[in-house]
C-alpha cells in the first residue's frame, strides 16, 4: 500500500508540467500499479521529467497540435512496476530493455536517455475502422518527427512513440502486415513519403 509520505511525493510529481498541454500526472498511471498496490515513483524523478519533456515537446505536443486530442494507454513504469509486469507475463519486457523506454529514469544500453509512450489518437482510430492503414500514421510521423521508434498495435490503432537522444527512425508492427515497416538501410526509409498520407486535412482540429 502507498504510505502517506509516498503520496505526497507522487502528487507532487503529477503536478510537474511537461510541456503546453501534458502533465506528469497522466503519465504515471500504470493499471499493474494499481491492481497490485504497486509504488509508480520513479528512482531518479529529475531525470524522467526531463525525458518526458523531450518526449512530449518534440512528440506528442506536434501530434496533438495536428491530429486532436491524445489518449496516454501506457507510459512511464517505474523498475518494480516493470519488473513485475515482466516476470508475470504482463507484457513488459525486461528492465534492461524497457530503460530508456517505459522506464525514463534509467539510460538505455547505449547510454542514451529516452521515454516512450503508448498512445491512442481517437481520430486515427477511426480513420482505421474505416478502412485506412495505420501505415499512414506512421509514414507522416517518419517525415514530420523526430522519433527514435513507433511500435503499432491491432486495438484502437495504439502505437508506442518513443523520444531518443540519438533517435533510431525505426517502425515496427504486430498489426498486419507485421513485421518492420522502415529502419535505417532499407530502401523505403529515405524520401518523401507524402503519397501514404495525402489524403490527411491539413489539421484535424
Amino acid at each position: 500500500m502507498v504510505q502517506a509520505s509516498s503520496l505526497s511525493k507522487l502528487n507532487k510529481l503529477g503536478k510537474v508540467q511537461l510541456s503546453k498541454n501534458f502533465y506528469m500526472r497522466e503519465f504515471l498511471y500504470s493499471e499493474i500499479a494499481a491492481q497490485y498496490q504497486l509504488s509508480n515513483y520513479p528512482d531518479n524523478p529529475d531525470a524522467a521529467i526531463m525525458a518526458g519533456k523531450q518526449l512530449c515537446e518534440n512528440l506528442l505536443e506536434p501530434l496533438d497540435a495536428n491530429f486532436g486530442r491524445l489518449v496516454i494507454r501506457s507510459a512511464y513504469r517505474s523498475p518494480e512496476v516493470n519488473d513485475f509486469g515482466n516476470k508475470n507475463r504482463l507484457n513488459c519486457a525486461r528492465n534492461e530493455r524497457n530503460f530508456g523506454r517505459h522506464i525514463w529514469d534509467y539510460k538505455d544500453s547505449e547510454g542514451n536517455a529516452g521515454a516512450t509512450a503508448c498512445i491512442v489518437i481517437p481520430w486515427l482510430a477511426s480513420q482505421v475502422i474505416k478502412g485506412k492503414e495505420w501505415q499512414s500514421m506512421a509514414w507522416w510521423i517518419h517525415d514530420q518527427l523526430p522519433y527514435s521508434s513507433l511500435y503499432f498495435f491491432n486495438n484502437l490503432a495504439a502505437f508506442n512513440i518513443r523520444w531518443c537522444e540519438i533517435p533510431e527512425r525505426r517502425i515496427d508492427s504486430y498489426a498486419p502486415p507485421k513485421g518492420t515497416l522502415t529502419k535505417p538501410g532499407m530502401e523505403n526509409w529515405e524520401g518523401d513519403h507524402s503519397r501514404h498520407y495525402s489524403w490527411f486535412p491539413q489539421k484535424i482540429q
